[in-house]
């Protein structure tokens, strides 16, 4: 039996890096008792330091009834962080012999019934669950960084996984607050991930061969696709504009386009000389400023957003 979604209180979230981290952040935010395991105790000045980003943005868009920071206990015993949760999400790192091998522990000390999820950003669930005693309750449970903030879950089973651990797992996100959306197969980088990798060939390509820098790809997101995007998806962006004809006079249209060069899909040759432009670009639009003091200024802005959004849907 499975605890009952809309009744889950303590969670178990693993990890204490800025996923980790983000999702005790927003399960505490939430009003959840948060059990958080650390690989090693050495890590906790690193988590907290992510909370301390995110609960001040948390705060301002609302927090639950009894969510409070002190529900949260840090642990580098893993027995002790699932011992009576309800549900676990899983952030280690993203290397397949120990996503295996936590999940052959997770199998055997998690409560029976309990859906373990995982944050991987592209690891297979078929391919992380082949060592776990209980594979039928193992998900993905893909979030977007800063996780506290951004509500996308892409939620996909591997071979073993149950389509009742799917159903479940597809409710508590919705109640806990999350935009989850179920994949209809495996398939590497899920949704999200792939069109932002797309996208990411393409900047590095760009600046690989001069045509563009760093800061001139931001800039042309920001002020261009950026805000529509956070009102209206690619797909429904170009239905509208095309007006009465919608999608087919788009597709009629500008189809013979789709074979222009405008894209190249292939990554580029990662060489010494396109890693130093990039890095030396990001690091003169980041200047003085601290990594906290960027990510403060980000989630400050995703907050704006998020609330313009609400007003637009109220």
């Amino acid at each position: 039996m499975r605890p009952d979604a809309q009744h889950v209180r303590t969670v178990t979230s693993i990890g204490a890096g800025p996923i980790g981290g983000g999702w005790a952040a927003f399960f505490l935010a939430r009003g959840y008792q948060v059990r958080a395991y650390l690989h090693s105790m050495t890590e906790e000045k690193a988590f907290r330091s992510v909370l301390d980003t995110a609960w001040p943005c948390l705060q301002d868009l609302g927090l639950a009834e009894g969510a409070s920071l002190d529900n949260l206990t840090v642990t580098d015993n893993l027995e002790d962080a699932v011992s009576g949760t309800e549900f676990v999400q899983e952030s280690a790192p993203e290397r397949l012999e120990i996503k295996q091998e936590l999940y052959q522990l997770l199998g055997e000390m998690v409560p029976p019934g309990v859906v373990i999820a995982s944050s991987t950003s592209g690891l297979p669930m078929s391919d992380i669950q082949a060592r776990c005693p209980s594979p039928e309750r193992t998900v993905v449970g893909h979030p977007f960084n800063p996780p506290y903030l951004l509500p996308l879950v892409e939620v996909v089973g591997g071979r073993l996984t149950s389509g009742e651990a799917l159903d479940w797992v597809m409710t508590f996100y919705r109640i806990a607050g999350k935009e989850p959306l179920r994949l209809k197969k495996e398939i590497p980088g899920f949704i999200a991930t792939r069109l932002q990798e797309a996208l990411w060939r393409e900047a590095l390509h760009m600046v690989a061969n001069g045509e563009a820098s760093p800061e001139d790809i931001d800039r042309a997101l920001r002020f261009g696709p950026a805000p529509r995007m956070a009102i209206q998806g690619q797909c429904m962006a170009f239905h509208v504009a095309c007006g009465e004809g919608g999608m087919a006079t788009n597709l009629d249209q500008f189809g013979p386009a789709l074979k222009l060069p405008w894209t190249r899909l292939e990554a580029p040759e990662l060489t010494t000389e396109l890693r130093d432009a990039m890095v030396e670009g990001c690091n003169a639009m980041a200047g003085d400023r601290h990594f906290e003091d960027l990510a403060a200024e980000r989630d400050r802005r995703i907050v704006a957003v998020i609330k313009a959004a609400r007003g637009e849907n109220s």
